[in-house]
Formats: C-alpha cells, sequence, structure tokens
C-alpha cells in the first residue's frame, strides 16, 4: 500500500492564495528596503559547514541541517569516530550545510567581495533559511527571513534608520500594538559586571533571553542551575529599571533610571550612552513612531555575535513571539580575514507576520485575486472574437482569464466567485453583433450594457 506523501515536518507547500498574501508582504517589505537605498543580494542555500559553525552558539551549532558529502561518506571513517560525538563526526561526513540565517553568509560575502563592493554597503536579502527546530506555533524547520544590513560603519544613525524602517512596515502592514524593543549588548554586560560575574556574560543573557517564556521565578531556577550564587541573583534582580520597569516610563526616562546602577562599570556606561543616542537620532528621523519604540533591558537576542544595540519586533494583539529582530555586530568578517569592519542590521520574521495577519484576519481582500475580469465561454459562436477581445484587455494591462470550456454559465460564475474574480464579461453571439459586452460585478451582483470604450474605461479604473 502506498504512503501518504507529505511535506517534511516543519516544512510546508504554499497554495495560490497563500502566495498571494506572502508576495503582498514581501513587496512592502522590499519597497522599504529600496526606498531606504539597500541592494539586493542572494547568496547559495549551502554553505560551507566551517563558514557557519561557532557563530551561533551551541544550540545554534546543533541546529543547523548537514548535507551529507557525496558518494561513501562513511569511507575511511572509524568506529572511534562515529562514537565520538556530533560535534567531532560532523566535520568528517558533512563539508556542507543549509544556511541558519542569511547574516553569517552575508559576511562572507562582504569579505570575499571587499574589492567590488564600496563601503558603507548596504543590502538587502529575502530567502529561506533552514533550521532544525521542533516545529511548533510561529517556529518552522523552513522559513524566509528578510534581511537589511550596512557594514562599514559604526555611526549610531544606522541604528535609528532600521528602527524607523521596522516602524513604517509594520505600520504599513496595519499590525496593532507593535513594540519596537530596544537593548544594547554593552548594558547587558555592565549588569554582568555589576553583579561580579563578568565572565559569565553569555550564560547570563541566555537566561534572560526567556524571561518571556519562564519569567521571572524561571530565570532565577535557571541561573540557580548554573551554580550562581544567591549574592549574585540578589544584585540582578535589584535592578528596578531591568526587571520592575513602570510602564507609563518613556524609553529615555528608563535609560536615565539605569545610568546611576552602573555608574561603575566603564562598558555599561559605553552602553547607555549609545543607547541615548540612538533614541534621539530616532525622534529626530521619526517622531511620529517614536511612541512604538521601548526600552527592554531584559533583551538579549541569542545568537553571540551582537556587540551594541539590539533589537526585538513584537505585538502585544497576537500571542506570536518576536516578528522582527537585529542588533550591533562588531567585526562578523573578521572570521573571514576582514578585520575592523561594524555592521548593524534587522530581519523581518514573514512567516510569523504571515500567521499574524492572518490570525487578526488583516490581509487586503485586493490581494486575493491576481484576474480582474473572466470572459465567459459560450462556445464556438463566440469564441474567436473573446479571444481576440482576451488579448486586448492584457494587452492593455488588464489581467484576464477566459474560460476554456464550454459550461453551464452559473459553474463558470462560480469558479469566478471562488477565485475572488471581481469581474465577468458575457460577450455571446448577440452582444458581439451589437458591438456590446455584459459587464458584470460579481461583488455586487449588478450588470450593465457597455461599449468597448466603456468596459476598457471600467475596467481600468477599478
Amino acid at each position: 500500500m502506498a504512503s501518504k506523501p507529505s511535506a517534511p515536518k516543519g516544512m510546508r507547500d504554499f497554495l495560490p492564495q497563500e502566495m498571494q498574501r506572502r508576495n503582498y508582504i514581501f513587496s512592502l517589505i522590499e519597497s522599504a528596503f529600496t526606498r531606504y537605498g539597500f541592494l539586493p543580494l542572494e547568496t547559495p542555500s549551502m554553505e560551507m559547514l566551517s563558514t557557519l559553525t561557532g557563530k551561533y552558539g551551541d544550540e545554534g551549532d546543533q541546529l543547523m541541517f548537514r548535507v551529507l558529502n557525496s558518494g561513501d561518506f562513511l569511507s575511511g571513517i572509524t568506529e572511534e569516530a562515529i562514537t565520538s560525538g556530533y560535534k567531532k563526526l560532523s566535520p568528517k561526513i558533512a563539508e556542507k550545510a543549509l544556511r541558519y540565517d542569511l547574516t553569517i553568509p552575508f559576511a562572507r560575502v562582504v569579505a570575499t567581495h571587499q574589492n567590488e563592493i564600496q563601503l558603507p554597503f548596504r543590502r538587502y536579502q529575502i530567502q529561506p533559511v533552514w533550521r532544525a527546530d521542533r516545529p511548533q506555533k510561529g517556529r518552522y524547520r523552513e522559513f524566509y527571513q528578510c534581511d537589511a544590513d550596512i557594514v562599514g560603519s559604526d555611526s549610531l544613525i544606522l541604528e535609528a534608520e532600521l528602527a524607523t524602517l521596522y516602524a513604517e512596515v509594520f505600520t504599513q502592514l496595519q499590525i496593532p500594538q507593535v513594540q519596537i524593543c530596544l537593548n544594547n549588548r554593552k548594558i547587558l554586560a555592565g549588569i554582568a559586571e555589576i553583579c561580579g560575574v563578568p565572565e559569565r556574560l553569555t550564560e547570563l543573557t541566555i537566561a534572560l533571553d526567556k524571561l518571556d517564556k519562564i519569567g521571572k521565578e524561571g530565570v532565577l531556577a535557571e541561573l540557580q542551575n548554573r551554580n550562581f550564587s544567591q549574592e549574585q541573583t540578589d544584585l540582578l534582580f535589584s535592578l528596578k529599571p531591568v526587571f520592575a520597569p513602570d510602564p507609563s516610563q518613556k524609553p529615555e526616562d528608563r535609560i536615565q533610571e539605569l545610568e546611576p546602577m552602573l555608574a561603575k562599570s566603564e562598558i555599561g556606561q559605553k552602553g547607555i550612552a549609545e543607547f541615548k543616542t540612538v533614541l534621539e537620532n530616532i525622534q529626530a528621523l521619526s517622531p511620529e513612531h517614536y511612541s512604538l519604540v521601548q526600552a527592554d533591558f531584559t533583551l538579549a537576542r541569542g545568537l553571540n555575535y551582537y556587540t551594541g544595540m539590539i533589537f526585538e519586533v513584537k505585538t502585544k494583539a497576537v500571542q506570536m513571539g518576536s516578528i522582527g529582530g537585529g542588533g550591533r555586530y562588531d567585526d562578523l568578517t573578521g572570521g573571514f580575514g576582514l578585520k575592523g569592519i561594524s555592521g548593524v542590521g534587522i530581519s523581518f520574521g514573514a512567516d510569523r507576520i504571515y500567521d499574524v495577519l492572518e490570525e487578526l484576519n488583516a490581509f487586503p481582500e485586493s490581494i486575493l485575486s491576481s484576474v480582474k475580469v473572466l470572459i465567459a465561454n459560450f462556445g464556438e459562436v463566440s469564441r474567436k472574437e473573446n479571444l481576440k477581445l482576451l488579448a486586448l484587455l492584457r494587452n492593455k494591462g488588464i489581467s484576464a482569464e477566459y474560460y476554456p470550456d464550454e459550461k453551464k454559465m452559473a459553474k463558470q460564475i462560480e469558479y469566478a466567485l471562488k477565485k475572488q474574480i471581481p469581474w465577468m464579461i458575457l460577450s455571446g453571439e448577440e452582444e458581439i453583433q451589437n458591438g456590446q459586452y455584459q459587464l458584470k460585478n460579481l461583488r455586487k451582483s449588478t450588470q450593465e450594457k457597455v461599449s468597448l470604450e466603456q468596459l476598457l474605461n471600467q475596467l481600468n479604473d477599478k
């Protein structure tokens, strides 16, 4: 008995209606990228495993989809190597992996083509990435990222530009209750320093990054499991702006409240100064969107390469997690031989954005049909003239379709309604002889007799 066909778990087929909705999201994001001066770039689906490993932390390394070497990939592999664990075995049998994100491949491109690009270099990239994660709501094994990055400048104006870009796109998408949360990794380093654990910043940020999911008690339990002392956790949780912020406070007031608490931390003070500058730049660049910005000092972003300001976008309208994120990274290209190049970038989580819009029923109706008009089929008596009309409509830039089979009119109307085609032309023998057309508005259930000129004008106006 044949097995039932299915897509791999965590990966999906996209039918036409879903593709129209996804393309709507992509087009809005790409339009904003272009408006902000970003240029398009694509990279291969696979990268060398050595390019990707060690850039995302242990968890990221474990979630990579590795591609087995061609041929007899076990040839020459000893039993000892097979039992040594994935870290030692993996490079011996898999030299390549599907890309985990778009940022590391981008850093490789910058290092590889450094003599062909002009710094500061702005690029955008809209491509799928793969992670061997546990599939669940809003989390897939194959999903699209829509990234915008600028490398070759330390200017904090760029962070303000990216925050504004976020605000414009999510406003256009009409997603309500959006929050653009900001933090600075230097502030997190300062918090670790005043708690007496500067060398354990990574462990601290891993725990803090889970605050939304497991709550304060869960973070405390994780820190205790990692052998943080009572004194260290008491110092951490005594930071009111971090764990008990006043929701009515503006971000500049919240950063002002935290500043004296990090007075003894040089790196923490540097993070605060950067944060203040970015807020000032956002206010100057986009005062109408400033209300969307929030300071969130528990925001950590799990990826190890962030070094400065970090972003995360959420909506309180739907339980979904982040729908965008990014940050500043220094010397990401250093591992590829190009030292001292700073960059900053953001990513839109297109798949989660889709899920949010679907849950809110917020997709515009106008995007659900790419066909504006269906020409009804009245058989051989009108076939040639209706094919001429079909060609004319398409040449005029009007998306049109001719129903290919001679079937009952009710069946043809049903087809148009299911495809959400708004208009239908009824052109039989009588209409052709009189030079008139019956134009049916399927949304309003109205019908009128029009000339060819009136037909073209009406369809171009709608």
